[in-house]
């Protein structure tokens, strides 16, 4: 397959070439084939566009390679040429594309909706920097540009146009292409506008630039920094631009299907997926409107058309745009927003569910719940939060619109191209069914007391963690001792997510052992996490927890007992490392606060055993692999939730009654991490939990000190242990994303 190309192309043999060279290769390879399978599908007369501000992709050559079914054979060729596709795969520069687990279930469900042969694309930005990559300098995160388009990359130009009209100027757009390359089925796209003015030599120390030169910035970074007022217009003038595009692009095609566009409905849904992408309902009337169509009608239109996925209890994460904003940005789709309040205000006087509040700000969420047809939630206890609390008076009037899709993950990925071993064992052990329906690891069951499967599974996990220990060595120069506990948190930095209270343990761990009481096995803590440039707190979190791994580092006394380490940059290539080495999962948020979470998904997939709070889908998690194979702790949501009802939690409090918890804030501001930190730093993160706390800390604590031992004290029993392993990986299979989207198909997109 690739000698007569090598030849072909470099008039070299497949020996010969450099890594650079045979990943070229493979790029046109997988491109040509993804082309060949493109003319072989139907287009089918409904379409899904799927607009999401973050498409958190990956490297894609592995999981395309496996998905066209050439994986192996790529693989033994290379490696008879005396070449390894691991080396290649490190040639592909990482779309910085996403953020989180929005961005990274946006990526799952487009590999999912072609896996199941769907007639679906994506819809999103081309950002040229993403994000940011983060550097750590003197223990604190330091942001910097992470440029990632090359000549040659999966994207492809192509000629469609659409211009955007802004309050002052115009755009123009520039779109590119990348194939979604489903697991033998069809090929599908993800579609990202961008503009040819952009100019990244306009960035200056770190990701600092002109956020006013809209011209040139719109397609720069991901989630410009809000902290200012001309950050939050940036991302008001990307949301119109991504919804703007998207919308033209929708009618074109539906019209070329042959929509006459009052039976739009038909031919197009929508899923707006979280608040980002909400202007997308008025940009669509404002059109059909141009076409000829009245605004009654257009709004009939778009109500059948359009569908709204919730991500988030947080009320601030929920968007608000002062009207003003709009007025500057879009001003054409204001007049259309105030009719669409005006409506919803004559039928119901509640001001909570207004469009458009007292102080003047258009509410995204409330937009979508009035004008789309769907309101779906992304786990179980998160959809009840939604229609129990959070929007409950929308419920009362909707409740037909509102619905569950819980998340879930593409096995691909996260097991066949993170973890062969696992993946080898499985297809010995129950076949390779599973590949197609995750629903056949229950097989896994019937040898929870096999040995040769157990032992197995155990030598696998030494192996994932030796692949990890030579990974962190190789980029951080970080020596870990691949004996020890693997004990992992790894996802973005939000108070929520309580990475506090994971480094909370590590000090009260730290003292422990300085104090003489020695764990039996060795643990190391891991933690992989960025902040929001403008998060100060959350920055301040990452600073105690980098304090915390210099001075273990340098402590000979507690080293070989407990090591604390914080992957740099962390993204997908790097969880794919992490993950497959993992042997417990922290998922840890505050209860009620967790929409879903995916990344406790591809730990249990992995082997990994969760400690975890009653919060998002760990508590499907529970449920599915019973009480022995997970470690539960914390208080529950409705407790949390009348709490903050209440108004009446003093964190100091629980600080003067728990001589545990007050030990260890203490040592936040101690003379062992101020000889290594910064004052000003360490003081504020002290401030803010002994006076705030605003997730909750303090009263899930001893708690979670108490579970957390009693996990380590059960992993000694390693063939117990291997059990939970096996329960975890065989009851894995409801999480698959290709589920996930059957059932968004079945009861929202009908395609």
């Amino acid at each position: 397959m690739l000698k007569e190309k090598a030849t072909n192309v470099y008039g070299k043999e497949l020996k010969d070439l450099t890594n650079e060279e045979i990943y070229y290769l493979l790029l046109d390879l997988c491109k040509d084939m993804a082309d060949e399978k493109k003319a072989s599908y139907e287009n089918g007369k409904k379409k899904l566009y799927y607009i999401s501000a973050e498409f958190l992709i990956g490297k894609l050559m592995g999981n395309n390679l496996i998905n066209l079914g050439i994986y192996e054979e790529v693989k033994k060729e290379l490696a008879e040429a005396g070449k390894t596709l691991c080396e290649i795969e490190e040639v592909e520069n990482e779309p910085s594309l996403g953020n989180g687990g929005l961005g990274r279930l946006a990526a799952c469900f487009l590999d999912s909706i072609a896996t199941l042969g769907l007639n679906g694309d994506g819809v999103g930005l081309n950002y040229h920097l993403g994000l940011f990559k983060q550097e750590f300098v003197k223990n604190l995160q330091k942001e910097e540009e992470n440029p990632w388009i090359t000549e040659k990359s999966w994207l492809k130009r192509q000629p469609e146009e659409f211009t955007v009209q802004f309050g002052e100027f115009a755009m123009k757009s520039v779109l590119y292409d990348m194939d979604v390359i489903g697991y033998n089925n069809r090929i599908n796209r993800l579609h990202l506008f961008d503009v040819e003015e952009v100019d990244e030599g306009i960035v200056k120390d770190g990701i600092d630039f002109d956020k006013a030169d809209v011209k040139k910035n719109l397609t720069l970074f991901l989630y410009p920094d809000d902290s200012t007022e001309e950050g939050r217009l940036l991302r008001v003038y990307q949301q119109y631009f991504m919804v703007s595009c998207g919308a033209q692009l929708i009618l074109k095609e539906a019209k070329e299907r042959g929509s006459n566009l009052h039976d739009l409905y038909d031919y197009a849904v929508v899923q707006i997926n979280d608040t980002h992408p909400s202007m997308v309902i008025p940009e669509l009337i404002r059109l059909l409107m141009a076409e000829g169509i009245d605004i009654k009608e257009a709004i009939t239109i778009i109500e059948k058309t359009c569908a709204y996925t919730n991500h988030t209890i947080l009320a601030e994460a929920l968007e608000k745009w002062p009207m003003h904003y709009l007025q500057k940005v879009a001003p054409a789709i204001v007049p259309i927003i105030c009719v669409l309040d005006a409506i919803k205000k004559a039928e119901y006087s509640d001001p909570s569910m207004a469009i458009i509040d007292h102080e003047n700000r258009v509410h995204m969420a409330h937009m979508d719940i009035h004008y789309g047809f769907s309101v779906n939630g992304v786990a179980y206890l998160h959809t009840e939060i939604l229609k129990d609390t959070e929007l409950k008076q929308f419920y009362d009037i909707y409740p037909q619109k509102f619905n569950n899709k819980t998340n879930g993950i593409t096995f691909r990925r996260w097991l066949l191209h993170c973890n062969p071993e696992l993946a080898e064992l499985l297809d010995e052990q129950i076949g390779s069914e599973y590949k197609k329906d995750a629903k056949n690891l229950e097989k896994l069951l019937t040898k929870v007391d096999d040995q040769n499967v157990l032992d197995k599974l155990l030598e696998i996990k030494k192996d994932n963690k030796k692949v990890l220990a030579d990974f962190l060595k190789e980029t951080q120069d970080i020596e870990i001792n691949t004996d020890a506990i693997f004990d992992i948190q790894v996802k973005r930095l939000h108070e929520y997510k309580r990475q506090q209270l994971n480094i909370l343990y590590g000090i009260h761990k730290y003292l422990e052992i300085k104090a003489g009481k020695k764990p039996t096995t060795p643990i190391v803590m891991i933690f992989g996490a960025k902040a929001a440039p403008a998060y100060t707190i959350a920055k301040d979190i990452i600073h105690l927890i980098l304090c915390m791994q210099e001075l273990i580092e340098n402590d000979e006394d507690v080293k070989p007992y407990l090591q604390i380490v914080m992957i740099e940059n962390y993204n997908v290539t790097k969880a794919e490392e992490v993950i497959p080495a993992c042997d417990i999962s922290e998922q840890i948020s505050l209860a009620s606060k967790e929409a879903s979470g995916t990344g406790n998904m591809k730990f249990m997939l992995n082997g990994a055993v969760t400690l975890g709070t009653e919060d998002g889908a760990n508590v499907e998690i529970h449920q599915l692999v019973g009480d022995d194979n997970i470690y539960i702790f914390g208080e529950k949501s409705e407790t949390v939730i009348a709490r903050y009802a209440r108004g009446d939690y003093r964190s100091k409090d629980y600080y003067e009654k728990s001589e545990m918890i007050k030990e260890a804030v203490d040592f936040i501001v101690s003379d062992e991490l101020m000889k290594i930190g910064k004052k000003e730093n360490l003081e504020r993160l002290y401030n803010e939990l002994l006076n705030k706390d605003w997730f909750m800390t303090f009263p899930d604590m001893e708690e979670y000190v108490a579970t957390k031992e009693k996990a380590y004290a059960d992993y000694e029993d390693r063939n117990a242990w291997a059990k939970k392993m096996v329960v975890n990986i065989a009851k894995a299979g409801f999480f698959s994303s290709d589920r996930t989207i059957e059932e968004y198909n079945k009861d929202i997109w009908h395609l």
